[in-house]
């Protein structure tokens, strides 16, 4: 988890960067901007918003040889050893973004390179480097009083509302490659930012695992539980599965088999669906690991828990009270009918 809410701008290095395909060229600023108190609290809103309404999947810079073959991780290590550089490197984060710009489809815009402080990352307090990118512009009006009329003037300028791409460099856990949160608002050139530019993987801790390891219980519930039983016990698995990670601080899978697979025969073709699967998911050899709370929950808001019947009835289960859906609700065939029914026992009904 990480908290903004007390983070403070060291210093803010503004520069411009063209398309190399496009024979743009880039404007790099002499001396860091003097921010102004007026403008401080609007440029941190601009800057932090995406990372607060944002699910935190961290990075980390990689190399396919060796982390230090990375230019920006040689960049974040120079301005963390002696932050009086950061603007004279935020020039080379600069020209590095612009050897990345080498497709038509990316549009030019304003670099700002912010030293950070006051920030906490996982209860630790960091310095962080922060880089935004501000692409896209929005036509605005503007009223200017000539004599006894009130001129409309068409002006250009940057949305404070939107912005077009960013990433937060947390001076934490550096041997790994930092932590790292990135956001793009725009899709049509997501490789260039995250793998180009930056170039980073996924951070792989327990809460990577935790999130991994919960969507691929939910492609097997889809794929595996779903044809062998039926919906309910689809919705039941996922119940079972997220309680068990809710109630556990360490993961241990033969426990977790035993205790949400109600059927013993899926417990082989859990396994055989994990070896098919698990590299897709980085789980492939994962057995025992520590649970992340927060992954956990955010989970939990994802899945369904509701059975839609072709009858346009839906049925909904409670994951606070996971019994009740197994005490109280029976599937059943009418042989009269042909069809296929949910007997639901109950006492009375509950006002809404």
């Amino acid at each position: 988890m990480i908290n903004l809410y007390n983070a403070h701008i060291e210093s803010l290095s503004i520069h411009r960067v063209g398309n190399k395909s496009r024979n743009e060229s880039t404007f790099l600023s002499d001396q860091p901007f003097g921010l102004k108190d007026e403008i401080v609290p609007l440029i941190k809103e601009y800057f932090f918003k995406p990372f607060r309404d944002k699910e935190e999947n961290y990075f980390q810079f990689a190399h396919e040889v060796d982390l230090d073959y990375n230019d920006m991780f040689k960049f974040a290590s120079e301005i963390f050893e002696n932050p009086s550089n950061v603007h004279d490197i935020s020039k080379k984060i600069t020209n590095h973004l612009y050897e990345q710009s080498n497709h038509p489809h990316i549009k030019n815009g304003e670099v700002y390179v912010t030293y950070l402080t006051n920030i906490t990352i996982d209860n630790n307090p960091v310095d962080v480097i922060g880089i935004f990118k501000s692409e896209l512009q929005t036509d605005f009006l503007q009223f200017e009083e000539k004599g006894t009329a009130l001129e409309m003037i068409l002006q250009q300028g940057i949305n404070l509302n939107k912005l077009d791409k960013g990433c937060l460099i947390f001076n934490y856990k550096k041997e790994e490659g930092y932590k790292i949160l990135t956001v793009d608002s725009n899709r049509y050139d997501a490789r260039y930012w995250l793998e180009h530019f930056l170039s980073v993987d996924a951070f792989q801790d327990e809460n990577f695992i935790t999130k991994k390891y919960l969507k691929f219980c939910q492609d097997f519930a889809k794929d595996v539980v779903l044809p062998a039983e039926d919906k309910k016990e689809e919705v039941m698995f996922m119940n079972r599965s997220v309680n068990y990670f809710a109630k556990n601080d360490q993961f241990e899978e033969t426990n977790f088999l035993n205790e949400v697979l109600d059927n013993p025969d899926l417990i082989p073709e859990f396994k055989n669906y994990k070896v098919d699967k698990g590299e897709k998911y980085s789980i492939e050899d994962v057995t025992t690991f520590p649970i992340a709370n927060a992954a956990v929950s955010d989970a939990r808001k994802k899945i369904k828990n509701v059975i839609n019947l072709d009858t346009n009835i839906q049925i909904k289960l409670d994951f606070i009270n996971p019994e009740s859906a197994e005490k109280f609700v029976e599937k059943g065939w009418d042989e009269e009918k042909q069809m296929y029914y949910y007997l639901v026992y109950f006492n009375k009904e509950q006002k809404s």
